[in-house]
């Protein structure tokens, strides 16, 4: 997700409420000046200070562990614009985890197309392990399908599972020969294009260079 800017924000101010006046307001001048009193105790700390922010981030994960989201995100919110730069770098990733949950809706998928198209929006969000469970079910139902095949391969060379990633490659190939071509123009696959044994794969002539 794009980053979003952050700045110092003065949060909701805290109010106390006002101690009672005095029988005789003349014999404390501190206090007809609107001063403290003496036992009030120290005053709290300032709206958007560190003991605030660190506060506010602390709720806001005793929250997000109990799953209440939409609370927990109010709160890292706060604690997202406080002065302490590393918690509030923690409470954005925080706030677009809660957005991803409660933007989760319920998938239902019933045929190998619907799997392989789910599986390509998780690749593209890189969640690649989802990605690969929905492919592999796909596959299960078409086993014949060489775009789920060729799908597969990338989502596992993405996750670094090289061996899985040529194996499916080379048989979404074998099913379909264009495939080879379209590897060739897929970034995804760049990096893997010149290295054995992808290179052999994706450039066969280059054998009898």
């Amino acid at each position: 997700m794009p980053e979003k800017k952050v700045w110092n924000q003065k949060g909701p101010e805290r109010r106390m409420s006002r101690p009672q006046a005095p029988k005789n307001p003349h014999l404390d001048p501190a206090f007809a000046a609107g001063g403290a009193r003496p036992g009030d105790g120290p005053a709290p700390p300032a709206a958007g200070s560190p003991s605030n922010q660190l506060g506010s981030f602390e709720a806001a994960m005793k929250l997000f562990h109990a799953r209440r989201l939409k609370e927990a995100r109010e709160l890292f919110v706060q604690a997202a614009k406080g002065s302490e730069r590393d918690i509030a770098n923690r409470a954005q990733l925080h706030i677009a985890m809660c957005d991803r949950r409660l933007e989760q809706v319920i998938v239902s998928l019933g045929s190998a197309e619907d799997y392989y198209n789910y599986g390509v929006v998780l690749i593209n969000s890189r969640r690649l392990t989802e990605a690969r469970t929905h492919l592999e079910k796909g596959l299960e139902m078409s086993p014949a399908a060489d775009h789920i095949h060729y799908a597969l391969a990338l989502a596992q060379a993405l996750d670094g599972d090289l061996p899985s990633a040529h194996r499916n490659l080379k048989r979404a190939i074998e099913l379909e020969p264009r495939n080879r071509l379209i590897a060739r123009q897929d970034t995804d696959f760049a990096p893997l294009a010149s290295q054995p044994p992808f290179d052999s794969l994706i450039y066969p002539e280059k054998k009898n260079w």
